[in-house]
């Protein structure tokens, strides 16, 4: 009988791409990972490795079993599951990734609303952008599901089998600093605006890729005074009346004073909340966590708009 442990490691191999990268994962040396390796060969008679000096690639037969593999661990899993809520432990696991943005003002509201609570789920969060989160996806992966967000049509790469949810909009929003004598809400021109000092994105994302295309298709190449992907820090440098900067409307739910939003009708962007879910989770959990998040606010906040 395969050794459930040895199938673990075997997908996470194949995932990470290395064995000293599974052992990381999963607490074990290289030599132990390669032991368990090596004895997997030997239960099913099958080559699971091309090993050379520099390097230990899986052949076919290893990345079709880890497929296959997975979904044997996933209900192994559930069988446990199962074992628990007879034994009168009944409450499930949740494995989210989010980004920041949405760990800060949307989770906290599903986790703290009776709808939520009655489901008796405990979700295990991994808070990193989508680049990050994402990966964790794949088949044999450390996540169920992901809320993602979209700026423009900057693309996704998805691993095999993810389905996708629309959550929300949320459109960017143009903030001065108060200081400056600007009305809430007032139209202002792209040429006035342009040249003001700005606070953007860190070059090379493809969310600023999007901003920049976006000013510049307004006529607009701003004097950058400041670089962040931190939309914290962005919202106080403006308060403090550093510049001018394009905030998500989700980001400025705990918006300092000193701020003014504007209008411009030369930009105009947002980014779409989009939820993702891995091939195999648990699909009752995973709706009930999209019809939570559903009841969440995010067009409350409409200050300045």
């Amino acid at each position: 009988m395969l050794n459930l442990a040895h199938i673990r490691t075997l997908t996470e191999v194949v995932r990470l791409g290395s064995f000293t990268a599974a052992g990381n994962r999963l607490g074990y040396t290289a030599s132990a990972v390669s032991q368990q390796m090596a004895s997997l060969e030997r239960e099913t008679g099958i080559r699971l490795f091309v090993r050379s000096a520099r390097s230990v690639q899986p052949t076919q037969a290893a990345q079709a079993m880890s497929q296959h593999g997975s979904k044997l661990l996933r209900d192994a899993e559930m069988l446990v599951a199962a074992g628990n809520s007879a034994g009168g432990s009944s409450e499930a696991t949740l494995r989210v990734g989010v980004f920041p943005s949405a760990a800060t003002f949307l989770l906290p509201t599903v986790l703290q609303s009776p709808q939520w609570q009655r489901q008796n789920v405990s979700l295990n969060i991994v808070i990193g952008e989508p680049s990050t989160t994402v990966p964790g996806l794949r088949a044999g992966g450390e996540l169920d599901v992901c809320i993602v967000y979209q700026v423009g049509e900057s693309g996704l790469v998805l691993p095999q089998g993810v389905r996708r949810t629309w959550l929300a909009e949320d459109p960017y929003k143009v903030l001065v600093p108060a200081k400056w004598g600007l009305t809430a809400g007032e139209r202002v021109l792209a040429n006035d605006i342009a040249e003001m000092p700005w606070i953007l994105h860190l070059r090379g994302s493809s969310d600023s890729n999007v901003v920049e295309s976006v000013l510049a298709n307004g006529g607009m190449h701003p004097k950058v005074v400041a670089s962040s992907d931190d939309f914290n820090a962005t919202l106080r440098l403006v308060a403090a009346g550093h510049g001018v900067a394009l905030v998500p409307q989700l980001a400025m739910t705990q918006c300092p004073a000193g701020i003014t939003v504007v209008q411009v009708p030369e930009i105009a962007l947002s980014r779409k909340v989009i939820g993702l879910c891995a091939e195999g989770a648990p699909t009752d959990v995973v709706d009930a966590f999209w019809e939570a998040l559903g009841q969440t606010s995010m067009e409350k906040d409409e200050s300045g708009s």
